[in-house]
């Protein structure tokens, strides 16, 4: 589960890299992955301080520059 949640890590950076700003149900149907594993995916990048969210319930998401 590990080496998959780093791949759809990998899919989120290369997503937003290339639309900017995103949405999380936008992220969500652009890489069409689950929710969950989305969500996974995208805790491990905050973690390492690659993404930034904000915002409540879909909440804005990007690239830390």
């Amino acid at each position: 589960m590990i080496i998959e949640i780093g791949i759809v890590a990998g899919d989120i950076w290369h997503y937003l890299d290339e639309h900017g700003e995103v949405k999380l149900s936008q992220l969500v149907t652009g890489i069409d992955k689950p929710r969950d594993l989305v969500l996974m995916s995208l805790g491990w990048l905050a973690r390492e301080g690659h993404v930034r969210l904000e915002g409540q319930e879909d909440y804005l998401i990007f690239l830390r520059k």
